[in-house]
Formats: structure tokens, sequence, C-alpha cells
């Protein structure tokens, strides 16, 4: 699928920061990591910038920081999961 600019949302901002949740009810994590996903938020998102990818589809969390935007192209890491298990 493509990326979706309206389920992207900025929750937060601080010293040349942002955080950022991204839903995605289509694409896994191996797509929404790769180069040029996010290029249509160019503008919007700065190297460093956290986003909270939530694949509903799955579903999964991940933590991914944006590791370079040279203004067309934007680049993600892979994405830290975060565990969604529940012992009890």
């Amino acid at each position: 699928m493509a990326f979706t600019a309206s389920t992207l949302s900025q929750l937060a901002h601080g010293n040349n920061w942002k955080l950022w949740v991204y839903t995605s009810g289509d694409d896994a994590i191996a797509a929404i990591n790769s180069a040029g996903y996010f290029n249509d938020a160019a503008n919007m998102l700065g190297v460093r910038d956290l986003i909270i990818v939530v694949d509903t589809a799955t579903p999964t969390t991940n933590f991914c920081t944006v590791l370079s935007n040279t203004g067309t192209v934007v680049d993600v890491s892979d994405g830290t999961a975060v565990a969604e298990t529940d012992g009890d």
C-alpha cells in the first residue's frame, strides 16, 4: 500500500524533535521502514523525530526514528518492536 497522511499525528514537540504516531491498517513494518515510505511527509518530519508505528492489521507496535530527510526522501530506522504479551 502507501503512506496515508491522515493517519500521521504529531503528539508532542521539544528541542528540535517531534513525537508522532502513525497508524497503518494495511502496511506491515517491513514496508513502513523502507526508505521513501514517508516521502509525502518530508516537510513535517525531522531527523531524530520518533514515530510510534501502530499496525492494526498484524497487530504490532514499533518505535522508529527518522534517520535522514533530504527534503524529498525520508528514511526511518527498522523499528524497535514493543512487546505486546500478557503473561497473566
